[in-house]
This record gives C-alpha cells, structure tokens and sequence, in this order.
C-alpha cells in the first residue's frame, strides 16, 4: 500500500514543485497589480477573467474529464482515435463559440458591469478562450503517458512569457489593463506551440462518431457539473459588482486571490490524485490506499489554514520596493475573507478526493446534481448576504458551497464505492481547527491579537495535533519520504 502511496506523492511532488513556482509567478501579479491599478480597474480584470474561466466550460463540455477517463483505463481503444475524436470536436464547439461571443460582446459587457471603454478587449477575452481550449486535451495526454517533466516545462513557459509580458507592457510601454489580455494571449498561444508536436503525432482528421457518442454520455453530465463549479468559483464577483460597485469587487478579489496558498496546495494533489486513483482502483487495497490519502489531505491542509489565517496580515504589509507592500493598503480592508476562502478550498479539495468513486463507479449523473445544488446555494447566499455584510458575505458563500458539495460527493461515494475513512482522526484535525479560530477570532474583537499571540496559537494547533493516534505504518512511511528527500 505505501509503495502506492510513495507513487502518488512522487508525483504529486513533480507536479507539485511546478505548480507552486508556476503559481508563485502568478500570485507575483496580484501585488503588482494592486500597486499600479486602482481597485475599481481591477474589479474590471477580475470580472473578465471569471467570463473566461466559465465560459471555458462551455468550450470543453466535459469532454477533458470525458478524456481523462477513456484515456485512462480503456486498453481496446485506438490512442489516436481517443485523442482526435475529443479534440476535433472541442477545436468545432470553441470556434463556433469564441466568434459568438464577439457578435454578442454588448450584452456580455452590460452583464459583466464593465464599462463601455473596454468593449474591445472582448477580441481578446474571446482568442484566448479559443487558443486555451485547443490546449487542455494536449496537456491531460502528457498528464496520463506521466511525462511530468515535459508537462512541467510547458506551463511554465507559458506564466513567464505571461508575467514577463505583463511587466514588459505595464511598466515599460505604460499600457493598461489591456497588457493583462495581451499578455495572457501570447502565453496561451506559445503554450499551444510547445504542444504542437504532441497534436500533430496524435491527431487524426476524422470524428469516430460511435466513440464521440461514448465520451459525450459520460462527459456531457460533468458540463452543467463544471458549469456548476465554475459558478461557484467566480460568480460572486459579478453578483459582488452588480450590488455595489466595481472598487468593492477587486477588493474582494485581490483577497481572494490570497487564497492561493491552499488553492496550490489542492491544484498539485489534483493533478497526481486522478491518474493515481484511476490506475490503482483495481489494487485489492485500493479502498484503504484512499482513505489514509483523505487522512494526509486534511492534516497538510488544516496545517496552512492555520498559519495563513493567522499571519496573512502580517504577510501583505511586507515592504517590496520603494515604501510599496505586498498588497497597496487599498485593498486590506478585504483580509477578513481569507481565513473563509482558505477553509473553502479545503473542503473543494475534500470533495476531489471523494469524487475517486464516482469516477471508478461512472456514477457521473450524480455529478452535475451535487454542483448545482453548490452553484444554487452560492448564487442565493450571496444575493443574501452580500447586502448584510459585504464582501464577508460572499466569502461565505463561496464557503457554504464547497462544504455542500463536499457532503455531497461523500454521500454518493459511500453510497456506490463505500471507503472506511479514518473520521476519527480527521474529526480530531477539525477540532484542533476550530478551537484555535475560536481563540483567534477572541483575540481580534478583542482587540489583542499580535504577533506573540499568533505564534502562541500556532504552538497550541501544533499541540492539539498532539492527541492525533498516528499508527506505526504512517510514521515510518513519512520518515522515509523525508530521508529520501534529504538524500
């Protein structure tokens, strides 16, 4: 069993080590776009970007979780065919699209609350759909033939050309918001480049409709799932706008973006978690390898929950470069939500984790109800609260709908796939979690919470993990990933 779980956590380290850097790249922005653009401008930024993350649903349709899956564990099936048939069909949909959404940019822009003076950025909100949707199938194919290396150098090349040029033609050519889309386009397209060799290899010009109709029964369900999900993601920043104002909204999501440091955490276990547990379903310890992943999860998670929350003020007051911080003052007033966004990505990543048997067992139908009940729940919450307590209430909601969807995948999984986790442990992680938020949300009414204080409460969450009845087994397996490590 630890051998297998030596195989994902090698993985997860490759994929890993990439993300954080690649991340950290792009985290580098949220500073340095807090520092050069006011937050009503970066409301705009941020409102465009979520059009693109939902709409990229759209244009995929399920057909990357389709691909995934069939790529995975099929063993009769052409690879060329099971390449070129999704791709194909994604390269027709997202043309088909992206030229939609240029003839219809008005009402797009009036929904989105943006201004008319950035109407023709929609060119380049609709090219970089297009140009990103022709790279997903590429790069789950070098995910699944494990060519973690080649997957690791593609991507970030595409954030340093993006970085790059963002700094390039904001600070030299003294561009606005428009460099955002410029650069992000011509890092997309080089991307779509280094990935050519691998299309070209793999694709055939021919649709095999009998396998289309395979990938669209299991893929279609996961389009209104991801639609869903992707709702749940980003629709508080319109929603946000709409009920107050543009400055309010990139407030709120340059602390949301905050949450990167358990978002990285989550994205580079994802990226190892779906090849691992579809390759050793079949493993006769298959059930027991997952629950102990359940169980490291959340302890690694409970972990920079609790240093973030408690420091993060701390963090965005640090001094860069000539008096500027971390974070312009102009948006602190929104670090309350992270601690709520942090928690929320946790529970996004228990939820990918229980997702294991709804993939093995292609209960996929079940998927789209479980997100649209998190999508409902989001979208009601923040019409709710939003209006009682700003930017905290959507921070909220955001919260509310990880943690439904969490419960619900749970529920489904046992249902079909029933896995013994270890909740008595997991239960303990969460106390310790809560006894500590408790203490620390104490404190700041308080009005005494500094930094002894901070580092005392880390002590006592290092304590409380103390009671945690941690086997045999789990301790030699970390020593030795930590002796391999050091070797």
């Amino acid at each position: 069993m630890f051998n297998k779980l030596k195989e994902l956590t090698k993985d997860t380290a490759v994929y890993g080590i990439s993300t954080m850097v690649g991340r950290f790249l792009t985290f580098l922005l949220v500073p340095f776009y807090t520092n050069v653009f006011l937050p009503a401008e970066y409301g705009v930024i941020g409102n465009l970007y979520i059009f693109i993350a939902i709409f990229n649903i759209f244009l995929l349709y399920g057909m990357d979780a389709a691909y995934l899956k069939f790529a995975g564990m099929s063993k009769n099936v052409d690879e060329n065919d099971l390449f070129s048939t999704p791709y194909l069909s994604v390269f027709l949909v997202s043309l088909i699209i992206s030229v939609a959404i240029i003839l219809f940019k008005t009402p797009i822009y009036v929904a989105l609350v943006v201004p008319a003076s950035y109407y023709n950025l929609i060119y380049l909100v609709a090219s970089i759909l297009f140009v990103d949707s022709l790279c997903v199938i590429p790069f789950i194919k070098l995910r699944l033939e494990r060519k973690a290396k080649k997957f690791v150098f593609f991507k970030l090349t595409n954030i340093i050309v993006n970085v790059s040029l963002n700094l390039f033609l904001i600070l030299k050519l003294k561009w606005g918001i428009e460099a955002v889309f410029v650069s992000n386009l011509a890092a997309s397209f080089v991307a779509f480049l280094l990935l050519s060799p691998t299309i070209i290899k793999s694709l055939k010009f021919k649709i095999q409709i009998n396998l289309l109709k395979r990938l669209l029964r299991f893929g279609l369900p996961y389009f209104p799932a991801g639609l869903a999900g992707m709702l749940i993601q980003g629709i508080d920043r319109p929603i946000l706008t709409y009920l107050t104002d543009l400055r309010t909204s990139g407030i709120y999501n340059a602390n949301y973006k905050l949450g990167i440091f358990m978002m990285l955490f989550v994205n580079m276990f994802q990226y190892a978690w779906q090849p691992f547990f579809l390759q050793n379903a079949s493993e006769k310890n298959a059930k027991e390898i997952f629950s102990k992943v359940l169980t490291y999860f959340t302890l690694i998670a409970a972990g920079i929950l609790i240093v973030i929350s408690l420091f993060i003020d701390n963090i965005v007051q640090i001094p860069i470069y000539q008096g500027h911080a971390i974070i312009n003052p102009l948006y602190w007033s929104g670090l309350n939500i992270v601690p709520i966004i942090l928690l929320g990505y946790m529970f996004n990543g228990m939820y990918q984790i229980f997702s294991a048997g709804i993939f093995i067992k292609e209960k996929s139908i079940y998927v789209p109800i479980i997100t649209s009940i998190g999508a409902i729940v989001n979208i009601a919450l923040n019409f709710l609260l939003i209006p009682l307590i700003g930017i905290t209430g959507a921070a909220f909601a955001t919260l509310a709908s990880y943690l439904v969807m969490a419960i619900g995948y749970f529920a489904v999984t046992q249902k079909f796939y029933k896995i013994n986790y270890e909740y008595d442990k997991i239960g303990k992680i969460f106390l310790s979690v809560f006894i500590v938020g408790i203490i620390y949300y104490t404190q700041l009414i308080g009005g005494h919470l500094n930094l002894g204080n901070k580092f005392l409460m880390l002590l006592l969450f290092v304590i409380l993990l103390g009671i945690l009845k941690i086997g045999k087994e789990e301790i030699s397996f970390l020593k030795k990933r930590l002796l391999k490590k050091r070797t």
